[in-house]
Parts: structure tokens; sequence; C-alpha cells
């Protein structure tokens, strides 16, 4: 059985039901779709690569892998306050995003199974896996005397409207990136196992097999909609996801450099390696990738993140809201005009570059 331990200082909504963490524009966001679009999609100019996918999906190969092991039945109270804190941090983030893809994978499943009945299922059964992924990790907060309440996620959330082509550039982009996330943490540890300090991570070998299987999906339904990748507004939309995912995971990370450093990993090279893998597998679907290999990309990220913490350091500080908000001012206007750099940034042409691995 696992010890009682001492529970972190977390607004809980009752014993044990952690408070959700307050929206920001860097939290996991919950989406909702145009489902009539959805359902009456023509798949039919890749009708083959989605049944051979939906294949795949029905074999259901992690059916039996989601199980907690003796591992699991110990206290762990070793893991102590801020790194406790943390830890509990990153698996409410990681449970709070896949649980935000089963609801939008369930609904789609549901709402186009009559007209679109191969992209229903394939939906119903990514849905499916990402259950899996929200429980377990829910059940590991429960090893730190915490958990979600996943129905009352459900009704809380703001839902951001995205159209289909939106969608499926986000939830693409989300699943691949996931996959380089877990996998290099997987193999990270795999080579470093003095750095594992708790057995979820044991978990993500097949795990991100899983994130890799529902990546390659949304890159087939773009493929059966060429009109999604092949003009130059394709060629802008690109550009904007890949960078929104990417500042969004580089932010959030270097703030928690001392999680990562728990795993005896060093944020921001973590995530420039998780960047570039991410960015090269985009290549094989979208027109156009970032050229992150360019100094000037993470040099504008870099100071984004210092900015960032003096945004911190104002926001703790006693300092009156009108003197912190024009103490924050010139900070906000720094951080947009280096997104608006790294946007116009030239990018890589894959109709013209052919050294990105495929």
């Amino acid at each position: 059985m696992v010890d009682t331990l001492k529970k972190p200082e977390f607004d809980e909504l009752r014993p044990g039901i952690k408070v959700p963490a307050k929206e920001t524009i860097l939290t996991p966001r919950f989406y909702t779709t145009d489902f009539d679009a959805m359902a009456k999609m023509d798949i039919s100019v890749n009708e083959d690569e989605l049944q051979a996918i939906l294949e795949e999906f029905r074999a259901d190969y992690n059916r039996h892998h989601f199980v907690r092991d003796e591992e699991f039945n110990q206290s762990w109270e070793h893991i102590d306050g801020e790194k406790r804190r943390l830890f509990i941090e990153f698996l409410e983030r990681s449970c709070t995003a896949e649980f935000s893809g089963f609801l939008l994978y369930k609904e789609l499943g549901r709402r186009i199974k009559d007209k679109n009945p191969v992209l229903a299922e394939c939906f119903n059964l990514m849905s499916r896996d990402e259950a899996r992924h929200a429980g377990f990790l829910n059940k590991a907060m429960s090893d730190f005397n915490m958990s979600l309440d996943l129905g009352f996620l459900t009704q809380s959330r703001k839902y951001t409207f995205f159209e289909p082509k939106f969608i499926f550039y986000a939830t693409y982009l989300s699943e691949k990136i996931g996959y380089w996330r877990y996998i290099t943490i997987y193999r990270h540890l795999e080579a470093h196992p003095e750095d594992r300090i708790y057995p979820i991570f044991r978990f993500f070998e097949n795990w991100c097999q899983d994130e890799n299987r529902h990546g390659d999906f949304f890159d087939a339904v773009m493929k059966a909609q060429p009109q999604m990748l092949n003009d130059w507004k394709a060629k802008l939309w690109a550009r904007f996801f890949l960078l929104s995912v990417f500042v969004t995971m580089f932010l959030n990370d270097i703030q928690r450099a001392d999680f990562y450093a728990c795993l005896g990993l060093n944020a921001r090279d973590y995530d420039i390696d998780v960047i570039r893998k991410t960015n090269e597998t985009a290549g094989r679907v979208f027109p156009v990738i970032l050229d992150v290999d360019n100094p000037e990309f993470f040099q504008r990220l870099d100071l984004c993140t210092e900015n960032n913490a003096k945004l911190a350091k104002i926001a703790n500080s006693k300092a009156p809201k009108l003197v912190q908000f024009f103490q924050k001012l010139p900070l906000y206007v720094s951080n947009v005009w280096q997104l608006v750099r790294l946007y116009l940034m030239k990018p890589i042409d894959m109709a013209q570059f052919q050294g990105v691995v495929r």
C-alpha cells in the first residue's frame, strides 16, 4: 500500500481533488470544431492509407500496456518540496492535454459516424487511447494524494473553436511533438536509470507510439485534402502553427527547468532537440517548415524567456497594479516583437529542400 503523504500546497475542490490550473495562453487548450464540415469531408484521395491506419488502431497494440505494477506501490515521500510541486504540475498538464484530446476525438466520432464512418471510427479509437493516457496520469497524481476531477474539468474549461483544417494542423503537431517529447525522455532515462524518479517513465516507449500513430492519421487526412497544403495560405498557416507549438513548449519548459533537472535533463537542450525533430517530421506533410537551425531562432526564444522571468518578478512584487502595468508593458512589446521576427524569418520550402529526414 502507498504510504500517507504530506499534501502539497494546492487549492482543492474537495479533499484530494486539485483545483485545475488557471487557464493562460500557455496552458493546454480544449477545442471544438465545425462537425458538419468534418462529416462532409471527402477522403477518397487517400482512403487506402486511412484504412491502413484504421486497421492499426483496431489492433490496439497498447491494450495491455497501461497496467500499474508493484513499483507504484510504495511511498513517494522522497519526492518532496518544490520537486513534488513541479512533478504534480507536470502530471496535471500532461493529463489535461490528453483529456482534451479525448473529449475532442470522442465528440468527433459521435457527431460524424453516420456520414463519415471511416473517420468516425478512427476518432473513436484515438479517444480510447487518450482516455487511457489521461486515466493513467490522473492515477499517478493520486500517488501524491492529489488528482483531477475530469468531469469538473469538462464543464469548467473554455472551448476554443477551430475550423477543421486548423484542428488538423494543431492536433497533428500536438501528437508529433508529444511523440518526440515522450521518446526523448524515455531514451535518456533508459541510458541513465538513476534519474528515473518515478515508474511512469518506463511506459513512455509504447505510449509515444500511440502519439505517433495519431499524428500519422492527421498526416493522412491532410493529404486527403490537398487544398489544405498546396497554396500560399497553407504556407502561412503552417508557419503559424509550428511557431505557436514550439514557442508554447519552450516557454513552459524553461519555466519548469527544475523539473527536467530532476530527470537529469537540461530543459533548453531537451526542447531544442524536440523542436528540431518535430520540425523535420512536419516536413513530411507541411509545405514549409521553420529554419530552427538559424541561430537567431533560439536567441529570440531566449529573450522571450528572460522577459517572462522579469514579468513574473514584477507580478510577485508589492508594487501597485498600475505601476506593474507600466513595468510590464515594454516586456510584452518585446515578446510580441520577438515572435513577429520569428514568424517573418525565411522558412524552408519543402518543395525545394530535400535534406529533411523522411
